[in-house]
């Protein structure tokens, strides 16, 4: 695996809620047709304790997926633990750890920062390692059913 870019969105807090998902919206549009995107992974929000955390993470997972569907993308939804047991090999794994493995499996000179830079890498990892292998399974099955 090679490492072409990576983006995190940031949004000003001051923004009303429509005006930061537009935001987020507009920029996974452009980074879709900039990079010819034909996979996307979501991270599936999980219950926290912050209600708002999760509230405004599950907003923007929901962008997210809506923009996928505009380019006729199917996104993969991933649960942080998938992610983690993909990557480092623990479901429990803590920043750090994703963050040396995603260094490591990726070659890069440091780890990558800002930490969602790094989940977000990890996510693209376990869609490559896993998704490949749930995609050949789902066109099998296919094949089957229409025999």
């Amino acid at each position: 695996m090679t490492l072409l870019d990576v983006d995190v969105i940031r949004t000003s807090a001051e923004l009303s809620l429509g005006r930061r998902l537009q935001v987020i919206d507009q920029a996974i549009n452009q980074w879709i047709l900039e990079n010819d995107v034909d996979t996307v992974v979501v991270e599936r929000v999980f219950s926290q304790h912050n209600v708002r955390t999760v509230m405004g993470t599950a907003q923007a997972s929901g962008v997210a997926v809506l923009a996928a569907a505009r380019h006729g993308l199917t996104p993969a939804l991933r649960t942080p633990s998938e992610v983690k047991a993909a990557v480092t090999g623990n479901g429990r794994a803590d920043k750090t750890q994703v963050q040396l493995m995603v260094q490591r499996l990726l070659r890069l000179p440091d780890r990558p920062r800002p930490a969602d830079a790094a989940d977000a890498l990890a996510l693209a990892i376990c869609q490559v390692w896993r998704g490949g292998t749930e995609n050949r399974w789902q066109e099998a099955i296919a094949a089957q059913v229409t025999r």
